[in-house]
């Protein structure tokens, strides 16, 4: 198979002007998907279809119309302003407050702010009433005003804090006049800040959160990381590679290839719009960056030592095509198998990302094998193999060839040991719980996350859920049983010290003056503001809504407890024939998907190492190499979830993608060694002969250089994303640096005490003459074979 691909790919040495065309066409390309890419969209966009409109016309069954009334809504504002104070119910408090609140009216992009003083009043004569006391009321008329307010059911817990102390200015925007992101975030907090100016004896702190503020955090750390991070990483990458080669000419030729790879994918990935996910800018060209490293690192190692040889620059190009070229395009295949795996993925992020990175995978393969051969057969391959004697990892490969004596000695041992920890490992990974929160893409420190942090403490939440009661045609819709079924689903809720503020009719009308039955309170609804009733109770839907707020916990830990109110819910609406009790909303939706994070992973994890496995068994043509295999494979991703299993974590979104993208960068490993032991065992054979064990060491030495090469490499790519202020990104990070070393672990220790204890019998007769009966004599053997072929491998 390495001559047949040397025979597909080797035209890349001999017809440079071939390849000088598709890297300009590819880069020409890729330019255009940063600079226009809708321009190559339009090409292909077919001409607008003339409508008939009279033909369109559809007829729909009239329904009952909704009065037109605008309600009081808790989740449509776009910016919530968190301020802080002991001081709302003072003179110059309360006068600060209502500065603020005008402050930020003035404002041609603000639509209306809700806050304390616009919720409409409970009284029943409907007329509106301020909760602030004039500027000469005494501090007990104000203390009277503070408990009134926290009495209204959609202020107490919902836009005043318990303790009085938190309130909220709930702000809806009018995007015609948004100028610019800034506004609605720094824009904000200068008009409330500069308001606070003439009330120097105030202590109010303001914190800026919601849909809107949380976004533009997320999109502008995200920004400034991209930029950062991926410069910190690369100038490492190529500082470790400067050391590692100690040759500047090899350096750069390898840098063309990651380098290309990424400009050509961030280019390409932008005709499909997808520049907004977090993985594909920040994680994607790091990641595309050390796939293209790792295959140029073999792919350079190899074409140094054949230059060393002395063959020409042309000879060595396409010798090391043929010696690794093969390997690089299984990697290439797996690597995008198990990347590819991630488009089966529930969430719209990974599957973008497992798309991205397939084509990434892609386009670096086509980087790495066009590339490199030709700037190494040109002028710049001269004298890439100076400094070839003196590599750090080549000066000192004697002494790591221990670890081969030692595992080829105690095969038996050391590949049971193998297999026994990673299937204990995995059992230990397999206690993992999944997880998700709202402020794990935000940094930590950001202002909207430690607004969110303060919300649940002071409100129980800013995210909202609600229980809905719906009714058939045969129940009137002021019926006494309406409010009997709200009040039972209320009552649990209640129960629940998770679940924050409960909010429905019931709150309304327990607030209205008298008591009595379900019977005698059910028409004081009537006697409820509209903006208040219908934010809760719709009687042409035959609806009715009770709301709660839910902690930024994990929603992981909300799990009982929708577990319980699904089960109130299912028992109400069987003691209520005609109703149905549902529970939903955003943190219901986000639990519900918890056992999809588990199904992503099982799926993208399965489905890519039963491809993987089955690619190698034909690649090598041997089932016994494909099965050899999984345990190198499955051991650097047992590790990795023991880790998160020790440190406390739990099972994410970001840990189901960087499960996946890990198992594709550990087979790469796999599979450098073992094409170079299946050609080391070719080339014993074809001399006569030999045993088994002495093909796993020249495999080990032959691929040992560069599989430590790219490990540090990579672990130190990784670890500088480590340094994000990202969770998501931090955790990626951890995970992919701890897999990669542990997948270097398994392919040098594991993966040969493997074919040594499962090689073929031929092998394992020829082995059994070896010296292991007498221990001496097998150490001297031993040591004398290791580096007599040390020093073979190196002068070649």
């Amino acid at each position: 198979m390495s001559v047949k691909f040397q025979k597909a790919f080797g035209w890349t040495v001999d017809r440079r002007g071939i390849v000088w065309a598709l890297l300009f066409c590819l880069t020409a390309v890729s330019a255009l998907g940063y600079v226009a890419p809708d321009m190559v969209w339009k090409l292909f966009e077919p001409a607008p279809a003339v409508v008939n409109e009279t033909s369109t016309t559809q007829q729909t069954a009239p329904r009952q119309a909704a009065p037109d009334v605008e309600v009081v809504s808790l989740t449509d504002s776009e910016v919530i302003l968190v301020i802080d104070s002991s001081q709302f119910f003072t003179v110059e408090g309360s006068q600060a407050l209502k500065a603020c609140v005008s402050a930020l009216e003035e404002l041609d992009y603000v639509e209306s702010v809700l806050w304390i003083d616009e919720v409409p009043p409970l009284n029943i004569f409907g007329l509106r009433e301020s909760f602030f006391p004039g500027v000469h009321a005494s501090e007990r008329q104000f203390e009277q005003a503070r408990e009134i307010a926290l009495a209204h059911p959609l202020v107490g817990g919902q836009l005043l804090s318990r303790d009085g102390e938190t309130t909220l200015l709930m702000v809806q925007l009018n995007w015609f006049f948004v100028e610019s992101d800034e506004a609605v975030t720094d824009g904000l907090r200068r008009a409330v800040k500069s308001t606070l100016k003439n009330f120097p004896t105030n202590d109010f702190e303001v914190l800026v959160t919601g849909p809107v503020p949380m976004y533009l955090t997320f999109i502008t750390s995200q920004e400034a990381n991209r930029f950062k991070y991926q410069i910190i990483g690369y100038g490492m990458v190529l500082l470790m590679a400067v050391i590692l080669f100690r040759g500047f000419r090899a350096v750069m030729i390898v840098a063309i290839a990651p380098t290309l790879g990424v400009f050509w994918t961030i280019g390409l990935v932008s005709y499909f719009e997808l520049q907004d996910n977090p993985f594909i800018d920040i994680v994607l060209p790091i990641l595309l960056s050390m796939v293209g490293l790792t295959d140029g690192v073999h792919l350079m190692v190899e074409i140094r030592r054949q230059r060393a040889s002395g063959l020409s620059e042309k000879e060595a190009a396409k010798r090391g095509i043929q010696k690794v070229g093969l390997a690089c395009l299984l990697t290439s295949l797996t690597t995008a198998i198990g990347f590819g795996s991630l488009s089966m993925a529930h969430h719209q992020v990974i599957r973008e990302f497992g798309w991205a990175c397939v084509l990434g995978v892609i386009v670096t393969f086509i980087a790495v094998i066009t590339s490199i051969p030709l700037a190494c057969s040109t002028w710049l391959g001269r004298s890439i193999h100076h400094g070839h004697e003196r590599g750090l990892i080549d000066r000192n490969l004697s002494r790591i060839s221990v670890i081969i004596d030692f595992v080829l000695g105690h095969a038996r041992v050391v590949g049971i040991l193998g297999i026994v920890i990673t299937f204990a490992f995995t059992a230990i990974s397999l206690t993992l719980r999944p997880d998700d929160r709202r402020t794990t893409g935000l940094p930590m420190k950001s202002e909207a996350a430690r607004a969110i942090d303060h919300m649940d403490q002071a409100f129980g939440g800013l995210e909202l859920g609600f229980v809905e009661v719906t009714w058939d045609p045969e129940v009137p819709s002021d019926s006494a049983e309406v409010l009997k079924v709200v009040t039972e689903v209320d009552d649990a809720l209640r129960e629940e010290p998770l679940l924050g503020s409960p909010l429905s009719i019931r709150s309304f009308i327990d607030a209205l003056p008298g008591d009595g039955d379900f019977e005698e309170r059910m028409p004081l609804l009537e006697l409820l503001p509209p903006p208040l009733k219908r934010s809760y109770y719709s009687p042409e839907k035959r609806s009715a809504r009770i709301q709660f707020r839910v902690q930024d916990l994990g929603i992981a830990k909300y799990a009982p407890v929708f577990e319980r109110v699904r089960e109130e819910c299912a028992a109400i609406t069987r003691d209520h024939p005609g109703f149905e009790v549902r529970l939903g909303g955003e943190p219901v939706r986000r639990w519900e998907s918890l056992f999809q994070i588990v199904m992503d992973l099982v799926y993208s994890l399965g489905s890519a190492s039963l491809i993987i496995f089955v690619v190698l068994s034909l690649a090598y043509r041997s089932l016994r190499l494909g099965l050899i295999s999984i345990i190198p494979n499955v051991f650097p991703l047992a590790v990795t979830g023991v880790y998160l299993v020790v440190t406390g974590q739990t099972l994410e979104i970001v840990s189901v993608c960087a499960f996946t993208v890990c198992l594709g960068i550990a087979v790469d490993d796999t599979i450098h060694f073992l094409t170079r032991y299946e050609e080391e065992r070719a080339e014993l054979q074809a001399r006569g002969g030999g045993s088994e064990r002495e093909a796993i060491r020249r495999a080990f030495i032959g691929t040992g250089t560069a599989l430590i090469m790219t490990t540090a490499v990579l672990v130190v790519g990784f670890a500088t994303v480590m340094f994000s202020d990202m969770r998501d990104q931090r955790i990626f990070a951890s995970m992919a640096g701890l897999t990669i070393s542990a997948a270097l672990f398994g392919d040098l220790v594991f993966l040969p005490a493997l074919l040594s204890f499962f090689g073929e019998s031929d092998s394992r007769s020829d082995d059994s003459t070896d010296p292991q009966l007498d221990p001496r004599s097998a150490e001297s053997s031993e040591e004398d074979s290791s580096d007599s072929m040390i020093s073979a491998t190196l002068d070649r």
